[in-house]
């Protein structure tokens, strides 16, 4: 992952109603942004056909879809996925899921990312939940069944990033939402952490939405981003 440019590491998530909104925001963000997330809300509204018109232009997509379903169910829409031509596409971590999406994968170079915990949820909603245990230790526990599935990746907490880096080893990839920069609002989520101590803690890309997409100067924002990215490599 040492070759990723601050620019590669950066995901700005489509989380927009419609296409024309989509298609504003990767306007502003011109080539400032090479990477971008589509999940349920803009792929119900056209985001399909957005991803591919994506892949055609030379950016990278990532399928936020969050499967989870019976194996066939899972590996058959893997199988479709990979013909998109898209860089990630996120499994829950349970063991069966996760093994299924890899064998639908099979030789594509699809990356299949386990999400662990949710970034909105902390130890509370957890337990409310009833799992009977901390977030920390579920996401190490799903983390760790990534790896024995053979998935790419994680999307996990940046707070976990260090400690999972233990875990899956030096070539999976490790996704962190829930970044917000200094002197942005939390807004709906609980485990959060900068940029640059993301980078720091291990994350290889990071998802930033709402502080890009809600800027003035969406460009601006994005590079001030990359621009935090790039101190913390060095």
């Amino acid at each position: 992952m040492s070759s990723l440019s601050p620019r590669d590491r950066l995901i700005v998530p489509l989380d927009v109603p419609n296409l024309d909104e989509a298609r504003t925001i990767i306007d502003d963000l011109g080539e400032s942004v090479s990477f971008y997330k589509i999940g349920y809300q803009l792929g119900y509204a056209g985001g399909f056909d957005l991803a591919r018109d994506l892949i055609d232009d030379g950016k990278d997509v990532f399928m936020d879809l969050k499967l989870l379903d019976i194996d066939n169910t899972i590996e058959k829409g893997v199988v479709s996925i990979c013909d998109m031509g898209a860089k990630f596409l996120t499994i829950h971590a349970y063991p069966k899921a996760m093994r299924a999406a890899v064998k639908g994968r099979g030789d594509s170079k699809l990356g299949l990312l386990g999400v662990t915990v949710l970034t909105s949820m902390d130890d509370a909603d957890l337990a409310k939940a009833g799992y009977p245990m901390r977030a920390s230790e579920l996401v190490a526990k799903r983390a760790a069944d990534a790896r024995k599935a053979g998935m790419s990746g994680i999307v996990c907490s940046a707070r976990e990033a260090s400690a999972m880096r233990a875990i899956v080893g030096p070539d999976m990839a490790i996704v962190t939402p829930g970044i917000r920069p200094e002197g942005s609002e939390v807004g709906d989520q609980k485990r959060v952490m900068t940029p640059s101590r993301a980078i720091a803690a291990g994350a290889d890309y990071l998802v930033v939405g709402r502080p890009i997409l809600q800027a003035d100067h969406r460009s601006d924002m994005a590079k001030r981003i990359t621009d935090d990215i790039a101190k913390a490599l060095a």
